[in-house]
């Protein structure tokens, strides 16, 4: 059984993309955790339901589309923690950038309460907002939720584990195979049972940059004709149908790169400045080489265009990007792997060299010249007041590439708001914008509306340098919640941390505000064990309090906490004991117990990690420095966890936790150009931080600025275009193709297409809606036949890696099955039944068993001389070569999937896993080359051993 359910992003202008799948036995899998710039909390909430049935969730792109909700789902859904994660390391890293870099550009990304729930809890004189901030993901718990993540590689069959309330996932296995599009984007092949399930979504198949092609023909040094046989003819292909109807340009990728340089140079020669709005942790990086690259090879020509002009990259945790591409060239196209290899050869010039007479490409890959990273917001502004060279003279061409590609936040917004009103600059928008909201539309996408109609309706040569355009603009802050809005919110926050404990038991908090001490009570509520009778019993108690809490219109006054207000509210330290009884007399004192299990107490293995094993970001434990070791809280008393500072280099600490005593931060050198001028920005200081850290409230602002910059688009998205769709579905021959990720119009075109192209009937395609659901399975059908015992004594068995293969020729006979014969015991006991029923005379007919027997003389020689035998198995060149070096041959690699024996003969495998054989007939040097039959049949003999040779007969 498989089950096909999209929770975001089918037959939708939004990119966002979330799909439940469901295998044989209630495995539910959970396929991207994207969102888009809206940060609407109501496209999640189907999401919330299914996470107490998730089994496991699998991660695709280290994008906003793919991945943005993931810190929000892990921050304020319970449960989603424990439900296993993969991806590959790639998206592990980057995204945990992406979604640092999205929390501290904008308070809307911590998205806010509805007002439903604020309904119960406020009071009557006070208008229910929905204006309340969620508490929005720390860079600390960021990092924690990705360190979660289980990573994998590409190619590398895994069984994963199951959640702690999943069924058992009986021999899933998942495999991750290169999409191209993102650095380690990933198509995913899912195998249980007889389901084969192909998870592609935002593919790419042509090589770029800086990213290889996706692995649909082996890859980028495959070259095939054919789907390699581990993605061939899937039971299901899941494909997003997104650039269905986009022609592919002429010219290929050297001619979108040309025509992105020849925009950005008509611009910076008449000192415009140039802006390209773009991703801030996967798509950056095939801009970012493609303009570095550029500028080296234009400064080093004859007639140089960009001497002049400036180039930055602007984005909040950019080093952190720039760090970890760095450490990640064996992910990217081999190109990038050679060039990398020419320089650390020593035919190169390390970078940082200085000798400037060096031409071309004489550092690495990222390690920029020409290009200056700026991860402050007082740099973007030093960088764009910037008009002339410094002594008065012409005007200086930039190209600043930022964060985020829809205008929404990020630098890529504030560039805009003081680049609009000059004719002179340009913004160059790179991805085709989504529409997540049609009253509200991004900036992006507006601007882009404006440019496609200006390509509708402009004739050749016509400027719009003089036409003006109104841009509606929003800007996004953080106000702290005052007086009664501050009381709504604390009891809000207590009915939330009510219902958490209920659910969770024991389990730690997530909810949590400055200053708040509720953990402790929260975390010592309950000491049961979490089984199956006590999780209904929890979700029982969690109904009754919901209905209590509706009927009462407020949670937990000041007389219901009694003297534990001065735990539980801020501010208050006072409360009277007089003609108080028992537990009010006394001053409260939460006792936190110890967690254990049956083995003793539970250790964190995330604390004795090494420092090579940690996330850099993560690489210091909060935990260990002490919450209240700040300037604020000088003098006052240390929880009894939180460990005293350590002065650096002095002796052991108490703590029997090992202190990490790396930096949180992300600083590492950078290679800076020899001009000098850069130097003022490094003096820039830091981003005043100007967060409100306690309960706080979304203040939106609007305005309008007046557009006269020229806008224009090159398609940079690295996605798959209409031909590339054409060519390869009908190659991977899948059973069932479900289309998603797409708008209406190009699913719809896709599906039509599909069917022109392949035979009719030979698939079924699917175009589901978000929220349905549709039934994929295979169409299989099984019989259960006996064989003769004359038949089964002539089986030969054949062991290949663990199973027993044998081949089958017989005669199918339908015998009819006759009921055994009654015991005297059984006629005793149903006398007295067949003397008070009426039986029939006739025997009772028992259903026949099909039976498969020998084949008569007659016809045994006849199938004989049609059957061919068949090889079944799996040869690993690996194993091929360590069985003839056993026998005293000599085997070694030479290149991938090519086996070298004895100098002699060579074996290769193929992608579609045929093995070739090739022998120039020469043995090299004595020993068993020379020997009867030569190494040719010993190779020959050895495969045919490890294969097993199923006769046809």
């Amino acid at each position: 059984m498989f089950t096909f359910s999209p929770l975001l992003g089918a037959l939708s202008e939004s990119s966002a993309s979330q799909s439940i799948l469901e295998l044989d036995g209630g495995i539910k899998i959970l396929v991207g955790v994207g969102w888009d710039e809206s940060f609407d909390v109501a496209k999640l909430k189907e999401l919330e339901k299914q996470v107490p049935t998730l089994s496991l969730i699998l991660l695709t792109h280290a994008t906003v589309e793919h991945i943005a909700a993931f810190a929000h789902c892990c921050k304020h859904f319970a449960l989603f923690t424990r439900i296993p994660v993969y991806a590959t390391s790639p998206i592990i890293g980057l995204g945990r950038t992406l979604l640092q870099d999205l929390y501290a550009s904008t308070p809307a990304a911590a998205t806010t309460i509805p007002s439903s729930p604020l309904d119960g809890v406020s009071y009557s004189d006070s208008d229910a907002s929905s204006d309340f901030l969620l508490q929005a993901p720390t860079s600390d718990e960021i990092a924690t939720y990705f360190s979660l993540v289980h990573p994998l590689k590409y190619s590398q069959p895994h069984q994963p584990l199951a959640s702690p309330f999943s069924p058992p996932l009986n021999g899933l296995t998942i495999t991750a195979y290169n999409s191209g599009h993102t650095l380690g984007g990933t198509i995913w092949h899912i195998q249980h049972g007889l389901e084969s399930v192909v998870y592609a979504v935002d593919w790419n198949q042509g090589r770029e940059n800086v990213y290889a092609g996706a692995a649909w023909l082996g890859g980028a040094g495959g070259g095939g004709a054919e789907v390699i046989e581990q993605l061939r003819k899937p039971t299901a292909l899941v494909c997003s149908s997104r650039g269905g109807e986009k022609p592919s340009l002429s010219g290929g990728r050297g001619k979108r790169d040309e025509l992105l340089l020849d925009k950005v140079k008509s611009c910076v020669t008449k000192g415009g400045t140039v802006l390209i709005p773009t991703d801030s942790s996967a798509r950056v990086l095939e801009l970012a080489y493609l303009l570095e690259h550029a500028w080296r090879a234009d400064i080093s020509s004859n007639e140089s265009k960009l001497s002049s002009a400036k180039l930055y990259l602007a984005g909040r945790h950019v080093h952190s990007v720039m760090r970890y591409a760095r450490s990640m060239l064996e992910w990217m196209d081999d190109n990038i792997v050679r060039e990398f290899e020419a320089v650390t050869d020593g035919s190169r010039k390390p970078n940082g060299a200085a000798d400037g007479t060096k031409q071309g490409k004489e550092t690495g890959p990222f390690d920029f010249r020409y290009l200056r990273l700026l991860d402050r917001r007082g740099q973007v502004d030093k960088v764009l007041s910037r008009d002339s060279d410094g002594d008065g003279g012409a005007l200086v061409g930039k190209v600043i590439i930022a964060s985020d590609a829809s205008l929404e936040w990020g630098f890529s917004k504030l560039a805009l708001k003081q680049l609009a009103q000059d004719p002179v600059n340009m913004v160059i928008l790179t991805e085709y914008p989504s529409l997540a909201s049609e009253s509200h539309p991004s900036l992006a996408r507006t601007l882009w509306t404006w440019w496609k109609d200006q390509q509708g309706n402009a004739t050749e040569g016509e400027t719009r340098g003089d036409i003006s355009q109104e841009l509606d603009f929003t800007e996004y802050g953080k106000q702290a919640l005052e007086g009664n809005d501050l009381v709504r919110y604390q009891q809000w926050l207590a009915q939330q941390r009510q219902l958490q404990t209920t659910l969770q038991g024991g389990a730690v908090a997530t909810l949590e505000t400055s200053g708040d001490v509720g953990d402790d009570v929260s975390e010592s509520s309950s000491e049961s064990e979490d089984s199956e009778n006590e999780q209904q019993g929890r979700a029982l108690n969690a109904a009754t309090t919901l209905g209590q809490v509706g009927r009462k219109k407020a949670a937990l006054t000041d007389q219901d906490l009694g003297v534990n207000i001065l735990l539980k509210k801020k501010g208050v330290y006072d409360f009277p004991i007089r003609e108080k009884k028992g537990r009010d007399r006394m001053f409260p004192h939460p006792v936190r117990r110890k967690r254990d299990d049956e083995y003793g107490e539970i250790i964190r293995p995330e604390d004795f990690l090494r420092a090579e094993e940690r996330e850099d970001g993560d690489g210091a434990d909060v935990g260990q420095f002490g919450k209240g070791d700040n300037y604020d809280n000088l003098g006052k008393k240390r929880k009894w966890d939180d460990a005293a500072p350590t002065n650096k280099g002095l002796g052991s600490h108490t703590n029997k936790r090992p202190m990490i005593t790396r930096s949180i931060t992300d600083e590492f050198p950078i290679n800076l150009p020899d001009d000098g001028v850069d130097d003022e920005l490094d003096a820039v200081p830091d981003d005043p931080d100007d967060a409100v850290n306690g309960p706080s409230k979304l203040v939106t602002t609007t305005g309008r600025i007046s557009v006269k910059l020229q806008i224009d688009f090159v398609d940079f998205t690295g996605i798959h275009d209409k031909r590339s769709l054409h060519m390869l579905i009908p190659l991977i021959q899948p059973r069932k193709l479900i289309l998603v990720g797409g708008s209406s119009d190009d699913t719809m075109t896709l599906a039509s297409d599909c069917k022109k192209l392949m035979v009719e009937g030979s698939f079924d395609i699917y175009t589901p809606s978000m929220g349905t659901t549709i039934d994929a399975s295979v169409d299989t059908n099984a019989w259960v036949v006996k064989l003769a015992p004359t038949l089964v004594k002539q089986l030969k068995w054949q062991s290949v890696r663990g199973l027993s293969i044998a081949t089958v020729t017989g005669r199918l006979l339908a015998r009819q099955n006759h009921p055994s014969p009654r015991t005297g015991d059984e006629d005793a006991s149903n006398k007295r039944i067949k003397t008070e029923e009426a039986q029939s005379s006739e025997a009772a007919e028992v259903p026949g068993e099909p039976i498969l027997d020998v084949l008569p003389m007659n016809m045994a020689s006849a199938s004989r001389s049609v059957a061919q035998p068949l090889h079944v198995g799996d040869l690993r060149l690996a194993d091929l070569r360590k069985a003839m070096q056993q026998t005293g041959h000599t085997a070694e690699f030479r290149g991938e999937g090519t086996l070298v024996i004895d100098g002699s003969v060579m074996v290769r495998k193929t992608a579609t896993g045929r093995i070739d054989v090739e022998s120039i007939g020469l043995p090299l040097g004595g020993g068993l080359a020379n020997q009867i039959g030569g190494t040719f049949y010993a190779v020959k003999r050895t495969i045919y051993e490890n294969l097993a040779v199923v006769a046809g007969a």
